[in-house]
C-alpha cells in the first residue's frame, strides 16, 4: 500500500483562549444551585478543548467553537437562557474537566466523557442519561474486499501501546479464533502513520477518531469500518453531584431533540408544527400546552427554542459527525431505536 500524506489538523494557539476563572460561581459546587447560578450570570459556562477534537469539539477557521459536543452546549445554553449566543465556552484540557467542574468553573461537562463507575462514586459528581454512543473499531483498506474481521486474518493491526482498544482488540481476535500480529507504537500519531504507510493490514481506535483518521487520507474512500465494533461506551454529560433538576434539565435538553426527530419536528419545520401539533406529545414539546418549562424552572418555549436555533438530533449528528460533515460516519447505534439504533427517548407525559 502506498504511502498516504496525513493532514494534520491545526492546534488552537494556547494564547487564544485564556482560562476563564469566575469568582461567582465557586459556590455553585457548595450549594447545589446551578440554574439560578446561570441565570443571574448571564450564561452558561461549558466545557471546551486545549485544542481540537474533532468532530466533538473544535474551532473553526475564524476562531469560533462547533462541533457535537459544542451543539449540546448551545442547546442547554438555548433551553435555560434562550439563546445560543449566551454560551461561554471554557476551552480544558481532559485532566481539568472534572476539578474544573468541581470548583464551579463551569457548569457542565459535554466532552465525550465515558460513564464509569469510579467517575460516578468518587468524583463528587453525577451523569446525565447517555447521548451518544462511542464504539471501538477497525479501519481497514477497501482493497481488502470484506470488512468482515475474518478478512484480517494472518494480517496485521496497528495499534496504540498499553491501551484498552490494545486490550480490546486482542480478545476480540482472539475469541473468535482470528490469527492477528499487533503491531504497537506509543504515539497515536505513530500508530496512524504506520497504518497509512502500509506498515499493518487495520488500525483499531474509537469510531469517531478513525472517522477522523479517514477523513485525513489523501483518499477516505480507500478505507472503511469493520463491520463489528469492538466494544461501546457511553458517552454522558457530567454534572456536579446534588443539583437534581440542573439533571433533569440536561437530560431533558437531550430527550428533546430525540422527541422532536422522533416527530418529524426540524428547526426547519418547527414553526408548522407549533402552529398545528399533531398530538399531545408535539403540544407539550413546543410549549402549546403548558407545563414543560414550569417542572424545570425554565419557560414553557424552551424546547421550542432548542430546536429552532439548533435542531434535533439527526440535524446535531448529520452537520457534525454524519452526512453533511466531511466525516460521513454512520449514524449506527446513535440513531433512535426505531431507526434500528440504541437511543430512545423518554416519555413526556
Amino acid at each position: 500500500m502506498s504511502k498516504i500524506t496525513h493532514r494534520v489538523i491545526p492546534t488552537i494557539a494556547a494564547g487564544c483562549f485564556a482560562a476563564l476563572t469566575f469568582a461567582s460561581t465557586s459556590a455553585v459546587a457548595a450549594n447545589g444551585d446551578t440554574l439560578k447560578a446561570v441565570q443571574d450570570r448571564g450564561s452558561l459556562l461549558c466545557s471546551g478543548h486545549n485544542g481540537s477534537f474533532p468532530p466533538f469539539v473544535q474551532v473553526t477557521d475564524d476562531n469560533k467553537w462547533s462541533g457535537y459536543d459544542i451543539d449540546y452546549c448551545r442547546a442547554l445554553a438555548t433551553a435555560v437562557l434562550g439563546s445560543d449566543e449566551k454560551l461561554k465556552v471554557v476551552p480544558i484540557s481532559w485532566a481539568q474537566r472534572f476539578p474544573s467542574l468541581q470548583s464551579g468553573d463551569i457548569d457542565v461537562v459535554i466532552k465525550a466523557t465515558g460513564w464509569t463507575m469510579g467517575r460516578d462514586t468518587e468524583l463528587g459528581i453525577q451523569f446525565s442519561v447517555p447521548y451518544f454512543v462511542g464504539a471501538t473499531n477497525v479501519m481497514m483498506p477497501k482493497e481488502l474486499g470484506s470488512t468482515s474481521p475474518e478478512t484480517l486474518e494472518g494480517g496485521s493491526l496497528c495499534a496504540n501501546a498499553g491501551t484498552s482498544t490494545e486490550r480490546l482488540a486482542a480478545n476480540f481476535f482472539k475469541s473468535r479464533g482470528i490469527e492477528i500480529e499487533m503491531i504497537t507504537f506509543e504515539k497515536s500519531e505513530e500508530t496512524r502513520d504506520a497504518y497509512f504507510a502500509g506498515r499493518c493490514d487495520s488500525l483499531v481506535g474509537w469510531g469517531p477518531n478513525l472517522a477522523v483518521t479517514r477523513q485525513s487520507a489523501e483518499n477516505p474512500d480507500d478505507h472503511a469500518m469493520m463491520d463489528v465494533a469492538l466494544a461501546l461506551e457511553p458517552e454522558s454529560a457530567a454534572m456536579r453531584q446534588g443539583d437534581d433538576n440542573w439533571v433533569d434539565i440536561v437530560n431533558w435538553m437531550f430527550a428533546a431533540t430525540w422527541i422532536a426527530e422522533a416527530n418529524g419536528i426540524t428547526s426547519a419545520n418547527v414553526d408548522e408544527h407549533k402552529a398545528n401539533p399533531a398530538d399531545s406529545t408535539v403540544e407539550k414539546l413546543l410549549g402549546v400546552t403548558p407545563g414543560i418549562g414550569e417542572r424545570l424552572g425554565l419557560s414553557d418555549d424552551w424546547a421550542y427554542n432548542v430546536i429552532k436555533q439548533v435542531g434535533n438530533s439527526a440535524e446535531i449528528f448529520d452537520r457534525n459527525i454524519g452526512a453533511e460533515s466531511v466525516y460521513k460516519l454512520d449514524r449506527g447505534l446513535n440513531a433512535l431505536w426505531s431507526d434500528g439504533g440504541v437511543i430512545v427517548p423518554m416519555i413526556l407525559d
